[in-house]
């Protein structure tokens, strides 16, 4: 891989944002329900008065940060910070119980290094040879790209799929929001002058995921204050105990990494297949779930090399790997920078500092993890009493500061009580962002193909390429489908025995 007259001279400016980044994120990823996409959201209006390669390795370290972070509540509470660490939970708080909290900590901490590297150095090597082979593709490939992360996570995104693809939907509407690109005819603005350049990205993440959880708070015990014993939390492992979970820490980090590629999946996929795999290969699958380290480092190994694998297809393709992502991909735009294959050639000089820059996040989740662990710890015993008022005054500083409009404001409220009936009722918000912010590039796409074809659809048919993609979707629904087709079939033949 060649390095076109790279400029090192950002590593000074960019570590200072690295450290920030680490810092809040492994704070906020340590707090039980709020986690990197939160974390990720109070940092993104401050990169619009930042540099676009400090923008990014602020927002990717505090992504990084909060996938280790949210173990530090899972092993010591019982009560996972993030939705990846829901894996962590089944034997790291066991662990922390039978044997040292110290102990269960110093495994997640070391196999998460361990997968951001790898989650890296898979970034570093294959990003490449991946934009090369996707300037090869087109519109209709694009469009079929986006539609296949689509239906990715809408399909694992919530126990009913139907209300996934709804939340799809809402989410390709949301981003309709605006001027037409093509035609310059405004669509859904009620009249309103501030929807004419859509709904804010800023506006929209910060009432689905910080106005939501605000209310979940408020809707339940809000005076709570979990308790534990903080002289026992010291992150520290010995030599033999890291050769003793070398094994899954691999397997985690390699897993992680691929699962992370495939959009829609995200870390939390990434955790739990890591540990089930993790457990049929073990010398003692009984003892999983009861503490044993191996389950811990399979489940922090992949949630943190899936950071890697998922911004891997966003520089690549231009299609975001998991939420978190999205809202990133978010940072690239505010900066005038539309991620994918044209970006290696465009401005690689910010592509190899993204590659450096995301060792060196890695490198300070290790640092700060070692050093602050303990105080961060301290924080969970924060009643949400006090931690609600600090999260609403900064998700509103957040949204005002980004384009400067109290329109924002009210729209991000009203979306977040909406938002908030909704993920009660069970529908997507994972799916519904991911929707939101792929739009303008399938709507872009499917149009400028249909020009190019002149209205036909057998465009997607004639190309090799987006013929491929077209079968592997067709492939995906079917494999889904049938087999529900076929356990509904089942019910009714025994239906039918039992009748006869």
């Amino acid at each position: 891989m060649e390095f076109l007259s790279f400029d090192y001279s950002f590593i000074v400016s960019a570590t200072l944002f690295i450290l920030l980044g680490t810092f809040v994120g492994m704070l906020i990823g340590a707090l039980p329900g709020l986690g990197a996409m939160i974390a990720i959201i109070l940092f993104l209006p401050l990169t619009y008065n930042i540099s676009a390669i400090n923008a990014i390795l602020l927002l990717l370290a505090t992504y990084q940060a909060a996938e280790y972070g949210g173990s530090i509540s899972s092993i010591t509470l019982g009560i996972p910070g993030t939705p990846a660490a829901a894996a962590t939970v089944l034997d790291g708080y066991p662990y922390a119980k039978k044997k040292s909290p110290g102990k269960a900590l110093g495994y997640s901490l070391f196999s998460s290094t361990i997968g951001g590297i790898i989650g890296a150095l898979a970034l570093f090597f294959i990003s490449e040879p991946m934009a090369k082979f996707a300037l090869q593709l087109s519109d209709p490939e694009f469009f079929l790209l986006a539609l296949l992360g689509l239906l990715g996570v809408g399909a694992i995104s919530s126990k009913d799929k139907i209300k996934s693809l709804i939340s799809v939907i809402l989410g390709l509407m949301a981003g309709t929001v605006g001027m037409d690109t093509f035609t310059g005819t405004p669509r859904f603005t009620g009249g309103s002058i501030n929807l004419l350049d859509g709904l804010s990205i800023v506006a929209v993440v910060t009432a689905v995921f910080a106005v939501t959880e605000i209310l979940a708070m408020l809707h339940g015990k809000i005076n709570d204050k979990p308790t534990f014993d903080s002289q026992k939390i010291k992150v520290k492992l010995t030599g033999n105990e890291i050769k003793e979970t070398s094994k899954p820490t691999l397997i985690g980090s390699l897993l992680g990494t691929i699962i992370g590629i495939v959009p829609g999946l995200g870390s939390g996929a990434a955790s739990f297949f890591s540990y089930a795999t993790a457990r049929k290969i073990s010398k003692s699958p009984e003892t999983f779930g009861k503490g044993n380290p191996e389950g811990i480092t399979a489940a922090e190994s992949a949630n943190n090399a899936a950071v890697g694998g998922a911004l891997l297809p966003l520089l690549s393709l231009g299609i975001p790997g998991s939420g978190p992502i999205a809202v990133i991909m978010g940072a690239f735009i505010i900066h005038g920078i539309q991620p994918g294959p044209q970006v290696f050639s465009q401005d690689p000089g910010l592509v190899y500092s993204i590659f450096i820059g995301f060792f060196l996040t890695t490198v300070a989740m290790y640092v700060v993890g070692r050093l602050l662990t303990p105080r961060f710890a301290l924080v969970l015993s924060i009643p949400c009493s006090i931690l609600i008022p600090i999260l609403l005054v900064l998700s509103i500083i957040g949204v005002y500061a980004s384009n400067s409009l109290y329109f924002d404001i009210w729209f991000a409220l009203v979306l977040g009580i909406i938002a908030f009936i909704l993920i009660k009722l069970e529908f997507s918000v994972p799916a519904f962002i991911l929707a939101f912010i792929l739009s303008p590039i399938i709507e872009t796409s499917l149009r400028r193909t249909l020009i190019l074809s002149e209205g036909s659809y057998s465009i997607f048919l004639t190309r090799p390429y987006s013929l491929s993609i077209l079968l592997f979707i067709i492939g995906l629904i079917l494999l889904s489908t049938i087999p529900k087709i076929m356990k509904s079939k089942k019910m009714k033949d025994e239906d039918k025995g039992i009748v006869a």
